[in-house]
Order: structure tokens, then sequence, then C-alpha cells
């Protein structure tokens, strides 16, 4: 992934195998969940919006689905801030609630 900046990575833990690898792990996770996303996005939206696929999309269609991303997102969103804050809080307190 060059060109791309580790937000889990610093220069003083670069040399740490350990901590290399958990960075590794951690870039790939966020590449899965991004495809998990994008798969399940259109799933949903496209059975939603479009109920007999052709050649092109209704405007009615465009906008359905449109609509229907904008939302799944915003919810996807919300749920990662609120799972992250939750993982923040457990590892600042030292356990699970």
């Amino acid at each position: 992934m060059d060109g791309i900046s580790n937000p889990f990575s610093s220069s003083s833990s670069q040399s740490d195998p350990k901590t290399t690898l958990m960075n590794q792990a951690r870039q790939e996770a966020a590449v899965q969940n991004a495809r998990q996303l994008i798969e399940r996005l259109n799933e949903h939206c496209f059975e939603k919006c479009i109920p007999t696929p052709g050649s092109s999309l209704s405007k009615g269609e465009q906008t359905c689905f449109t609509n229907c991303m904008e939302k799944y997102m915003a919810a996807w969103n919300t749920v990662s801030r609120q799972y992250i804050s939750r993982i923040q809080q457990e590892s600042n307190t030292g356990g699970v609630f």
C-alpha cells in the first residue's frame, strides 16, 4: 500500500516486528471491512431500489439508490464511531464494561 499513511504506526515502532505485524493486520482488517461495507451496501440498496434490472437505471431508481447508499453509510459511520469509542473506553479502563 505505497503512498498511504498508516495511522497506527509511529516512527519509533517501525523496528518492532510485533508492532509492524499488528499494524499490518489492522490495515488488512480495515480493507476487508471496507469491502464488506460496499458489498452489503450494494446488495441491500440494489434489492430495495432496482426491482427489474435492465440496461440502464431510471431516474427514480437512481434517486432511490443514492438515498439508500447515503442512509446506509450514515448508519455505518454512526455504528463505527460508537464501536471505536467503546473500544477506546475499554482500553482506558483496562477491561470490559
